[in-house]
């Protein structure tokens, strides 16, 4: 059955090509105040948020003298193709209670624990974009520190071209700094979740999503743990079809982590793409959990087992729920996959 945790917006709004917001406001109010436990979400109606393109202008185009050879192509900018994260990750939700908003804490903490790359939220079809002013700090350091940056985005579905309108304008955004975000993620929810989740708007947002992308631009699909129950009622193939990874949200609460974890391994791995599980790091008692944070046996567990059935990476849900247990049994966890240049 669908759990259900407490999301909250993070941080301001990122405008194409200029800039993003200057403050970083303080989390709204959820509907719900349970935690829920399928994945990094929002439990709250869709307002009819929408973002609007900055139009491109694009420069007549001259034809070359025909005695005149034409110039080279011009090679393009950004990510290698196909690079998903590979090593042990952590998801950021509210920044200002990750090592309360502190850059460098931030990057210190991950290079401790051994994180290789960390996922941001950039918004969601109920929020538009956030978390620009935090991006905007972020980005120039976790490079310079070999982290990689991958944004998470809530859509609804409601409306396909606003949210895969809204997350070009994050994948397209750089820096003062000159920094871009190294990859993308979908948090593809339930229709639990207010999700208008059908095979028909999966597919339309997966292609639209990877046209406005190209070829070589990682997309990750982030799912439910595909338990039985949610295999029969979920449509994964239509979700993950275009995009290059699938990272399902392992949350066992009240079941083995290992035969959980196996079971979605072993379920999404016939996709034929690199599965990156997120494991629990928040106290999952209010869904029928043992109280407090997993133990360390339990995060072994989860990890261990995700290595085991090939996992290419891992990560956990999340930055401020982790226990420092659960952050030293991550630090001494031995990596997975091979970690990607800087």
């Amino acid at each position: 059955a669908t759990k259900i945790r407490v999301i909250a917006p993070i941080a301001a709004a990122l405008i194409l090509g200029i800039g993003i917001g200057a403050t970083l406001p303080k989390p709204m109010a959820k509907a719900s105040a349970v935690q829920r436990a399928d994945g990094p979400s929002i439990m709250a109606q869709v307002t009819g948020t929408t973002t609007t393109s900055t139009p491109v202008i694009e420069p007549p185009v001259t034809e070359p003298p025909t005695t005149a050879p034409a110039p080279p192509p011009t090679t393009p900018s950004g990510p290698p193709p196909l690079q998903v994260p590979t090593g042990k990750g952590m998801w950021i939700w509210q920044p200002d209670q990750a090592e309360a908003g502190d850059v460098a804490g931030i990057v210190a903490r991950a290079q401790s624990a051994g994180l290789t790359h960390l996922y941001v939220r950039t918004g969601s079809s109920v929020d538009g974009i956030q978390g620009g002013e935090f991006l905007n700090d972020l980005l120039p350091a976790a490079h310079a520190a070999g982290l990689r940056i991958l944004a998470w985005d809530f859509p609804y579905l409601d409306d396909v071209g606003v949210d895969v309108d809204r997350a070009l304008q994050a994948i397209r955004y750089v820096t003062p700094s000159g920094d871009r975000l190294d990859g993308f993620s979908a948090d593809i929810e339930t229709p639990a979740e207010y999700v208008a989740l059908t095979p028909e708007s999966a597919l339309a947002y997966g292609a639209a999503l990877r046209e406005g992308v190209g070829p070589n631009y990682p997309l990750i699909a982030t799912v439910p743990r595909p338990s039985p129950a949610r295999q029969s009622d979920y449509p994964y193939t239509e979700v993950v079809q275009y995009f290059d990874a699938v990272a399902p949200m392992v949350y066992w609460i009240d079941v083995s982590p290992a035969d959980a974890t196996a079971e979605a391994m072993d379920f999404l791995g016939a996709f034929g793409k690199p599965v990156l599980p997120i494991g629990q790091a928040y106290d999952g008692s209010a869904e029928g959990g043992p109280p407090g944070t997993p133990s360390p046996a339990d995060i072994d567990a989860f990890i261990n087992t995700s290595r085991e059935h090939g996992a290419a990476g891992v990560s956990f849900w999340s930055w401020q729920h982790a226990s420092d247990d659960t952050w030293s049994t991550i630090a001494a966890a031995p990596q997975l996959g091979v970690k990607p240049p800087g």
